[in-house]
């Protein structure tokens, strides 16, 4: 795997309480499924590993009363001085986290900045955003928007509070949507019918009760990538091979 190509994470000053960690594949709320099933989904699974995480340094709870501006989103911290990294900037029920990086990314890659994928919470959602992370000297935020007025969320220190994502820029761009009917690629056409067929089979056999698809308990064809009745594909991924930042603690000249 090739490394020359760098994404440097600036420290603007001096922390150790808001880490920027390769995004595990793991979940708590997939660890809770009857028997792990959400793992055999293997896009949910790459999803959550599909770039770095950076944690909250403070634990906390917020609260918004429907109204548009600062002073109507309330957030009590535990401890008892409060974070002033982390405050209602804008107003309108958001809030917003002063994250401690400068980051840059290589020619033509943008970062988008999210929410951890799949990290459901209840009353609030992370606001999305891109970046061009390759030329600017600006640092951003992550913002969370609460949706629901009167309603207690907790953050607590430690749990992921921002996720970013390198991303090519201009390849939106460079794409030409195109609608067709499935018929026009026949070869296409019938590897979906043998993929559907093997599916519809499965499952009958599953509802049958048959032992050997029990056993099996799911088809793993995808997960194995491949179609049914074809070969694996060489460059097919199972996880996503994203490496911690290291520290360099050099000045560049």
């Amino acid at each position: 795997m090739s490394h020359n190509k760098a994404i440097i994470a600036y420290e603007i000053y001096t922390q150790t309480d808001m880490p920027l960690i390769p995004a595990p594949k793991t979940r708590r709320w997939m660890d809770d499924t009857q028997q792990r099933f959400a793992y055999r989904c293997l896009p949910l699974a790459l999803a959550n590993q599909a770039g770095w995480l950076i944690c909250n340094p403070s634990s906390f709870c917020v609260r918004w009363n429907g109204g548009p501006h600062v002073r109507d989103t309330t957030l009590v911290f535990d401890d008892a001085q409060p974070d002033d990294r982390i405050s209602s900037l804008f107003g309108h029920g958001t809030i917003t986290f002063n994250l401690p990086y400068l980051i840059r990314t290589p020619q033509d890659v943008n970062l988008w900045v999210k929410g951890p994928s799949n990290w459901p919470r209840d009353g609030i959602q992370a606001l999305e955003g891109i970046v061009e992370t390759d030329w600017t000297s600006a640092s951003f935020t992550m913002n969370w928007k609460l949706t629901r007025a009167d309603h207690l969320v907790r953050f607590e220190r430690g749990e992921p509070i921002c996720m970013i994502v390198p991303y090519p820029r201009g390849l939106l761009d460079e794409l030409t949507p195109r609608m067709e009917k499935l018929q026009c690629n026949p070869e296409l056409a019938e590897s979906y019918r043998r993929w559907s067929d093997d599916r519809d089979e499965f499952h009958r056999q599953m509802a049958a009760g048959n032992r050997e698809v029990l056993e099996r308990g799911w088809q793993k064809d995808y997960f194995q990538g491949r179609d049914p009745g074809s070969e694996r594909v060489d460059d097919h991924q199972t996880k996503l091979p994203v490496c911690p930042f290291e520290a360099n603690s050099t000045p560049q000249e």
